[in-house]
């Protein structure tokens, strides 16, 4: 499943490829026309210029746009992630809303993998208890597997 996000100031929009096909030919495309939309009008500057329609010819977009990664998980073999990105990859998912139901160590790995990363299982399970530890995520057990998802904060009156 491919994921584009744009986002500039307050404005954000996030697409799927689950509810259509993006190519790699088509992806820059899509992202000049959608950024055009997200533009934050308040602040009345771009952080990247675009226009209706085509990109000028030779124009990568993807070049144009910050942390911008294609991922396309059934043509593309998974990156490796060793220990030390493990904990940064898994607050993606966080802000991704991911750990906003409880999952388990498997599912965690599932979805690392969906996003083109694969990890040693016991290195997620180790990130994830070092996270519960910190109080970055919630560890809860039941029936025999723990499960993590978004630490809830608890008010003091």
């Amino acid at each position: 499943m491919a994921k584009i996000r744009i986002k500039h100031g307050q404005n954000e929009v996030e697409i799927e490829s689950k509810d259509f096909y993006i190519d790699n030919q088509s992806v820059g495309e899509i992202i000049n026309s959608l950024s055009v939309h997200v533009k934050d009008h308040s602040s009345g500057t771009l952080q990247y210029d675009c226009s209706y329609g085509q990109p000028a010819q030779g124009t990568d977009v993807m070049n144009m746009l910050d942390d911008a990664e294609i991922h396309e998980p059934e043509f593309v073999k998974p990156s490796f992630l060793d220990k030390k990105q493990i904990r940064n990859k898994i607050r993606t998912l966080e802000e991704d809303a991911f750990f906003d139901q409880p999952r388990t160590v498997s599912e965690v790995v599932a979805q690392l993998h969906e996003y083109g990363w694969t990890a040693v299982p016991l290195d997620v399970s180790k990130t994830l208890t070092d996270m519960a530890f910190s109080n970055e995520l919630q560890k809860d057990l039941r029936e025999k597997r723990s499960y993590y998802s978004i630490a809830k904060m608890v008010e003091l009156n």
